[in-house]
């Protein structure tokens, strides 16, 4: 991750990671992946896209911690800097549930995300966010799992994670470097399979998923965690 400023973490590996650090801590992962079948439809998408479903959520923790907090829930904002699709407005979200926040494989996924960056930056404070997303494709759209492109989140890592994919193909996630430069591309596949990214020194996007059978519909759930240093 530090001479990279990216790195692929396959599920198994994520997992044992996991369980050495509680060994309780996905014992309620099925009921983890269900609630992302409770996502809200996001309207603010400006190209019109009824793809993605999502939910949010505000967080924080001390310099140096793998404690968090949840914070009273406030709007999702991007500059159009970094987000020239949907960004220069405060986007409003349905509140990640108390149950998902309080359930083991999200206490733990943040713990281990708190434990990763702050010893990469330990003298900074953090904002945190959450995002259930799904994605879903049908046969009049495709999903688009980055609709404004290649791009960066405007904080300084983000890691994200498959919690369950259905009936679908592509969705590779592609990391360049700040000249657009593709550097690597890898597809998030297994429930669990982890990316994490240093967006201060990198850009990312993920290829738009089409169905498999087209009888059936598609979608794509992922959990999307976001550090910025408090300053």
């Amino acid at each position: 991750m530090t001479q990279k400023n990216f790195c692929f973490i396959p599920a198994e590996q994520v997992r044992s990671i996991l369980q050495q650090q509680q060994a309780t801590a996905l014992q309620d992962w099925k009921a983890f992946q269900n609630s992302w079948s409770d996502l809200a439809l996001d309207t603010y998408m400006a190209d019109q896209g009824s793809y993605r479903k999502r939910k949010h959520a505000t967080l924080s923790a001390p310099a140096a911690s793998r404690l968090w907090q949840k914070e009273a829930h406030q709007p999702h904002y991007q500059s159009l800097t970094y987000n020239n699709l949907n960004g220069g407005i405060a986007r409003h979200y349905a509140p990640i549930s108390d149950a998902v926040m309080q359930s083991h494989s999200m206490n733990n996924l943040l713990t281990l995300a708190c434990d990763i960056f702050s010893q990469l930056m330990p003298e900074h404070a953090w904002h945190i966010e959450a995002h259930q997303f799904r994605i879903e494709a049908n046969t009049k759209q495709a999903g688009l799992p980055t609709p404004e492109g290649v791009h960066r989140d405007g904080v300084n890592f983000v890691m994200m994670l498959m919690v369950q994919r259905s009936n679908m193909v592509n969705g590779a996630t592609t990391i360049y470097d700040l000249n657009k430069n593709r550097l690597d591309q890898f597809v998030l596949t297994n429930p669990l399979d982890m990316a994490l990214v240093n967006d201060e020194q990198v850009f990312h996007g993920v290829t738009p998923i089409m169905q498999l059978d087209s009888d059936r519909l598609a979608s794509r759930d992922v959990l999307v965690i976001t550090f910025r240093r408090k300053t």
